[in-house]
């Protein structure tokens, strides 16, 4: 496995580490949108001083390509890609309300079989131009093993 292997596996366990923490904390805050909302206004937080420190340093060749940032071509955005804040609204709002009902590993194994298959139908269509990965039987095969290891997981 190569770095990159390592840091989606690492992303991942991010998810599952901050899906179940959110999760406490909408618990403990008897309001899971209060979770939600504190989720989105420290990860914006976070990431808005990394783009500024980014942007301020692009000058020194320290954030190449995404360094760069060009207020003016938010216009040309196509309206579709702007809908991406409601999915992740979505998506974490449901995780930290079921979290607490059924649990991190049952949940999170719904979750990311969910991912994997429509990322799975995104990548063969090339989707939001995403480098296209056609389907094959091992794909599918991979798939169903998913769904199987979900109805394995859940199985209480």
């Amino acid at each position: 496995m190569n770095i990159l292997g390592v840091m989606g596996l690492s992303a991942g366990a991010a998810i599952a580490f901050q899906a179940a923490m959110n999760a406490q904390l909408g618990k403990v805050l008897q309001n899971n949108l209060l979770a939600t909302c504190y989720a989105f206004l420290s990860s914006f937080l976070i990431i808005a001083v990394l783009t500024a420190y980014v942007w301020v340093n692009k000058e020194q060749g320290s954030g190449g390509e995404q360094a760069e940032f060009m207020p003016n071509s938010l216009g040309t955005v196509p309206w579709v890609l702007w809908l991406s804040g409601l999915f992740s609204t979505y998506g974490v709002a449901s995780l930290y309300y079921l979290i607490p009902k059924y649990g991190v590993g049952n949940v999170m194994s719904y979750a990311l079989t969910g991912q994997i298959v429509i990322a799975i139908i995104i990548s063969h269509f090339g989707l939001f131009d995403s480098p296209i990965k056609e389907v094959s039987m091992v794909k599918v095969t991979g798939a169903v093993l998913l769904v199987l290891g979900v109805i394995l997981i859940n199985k209480d």
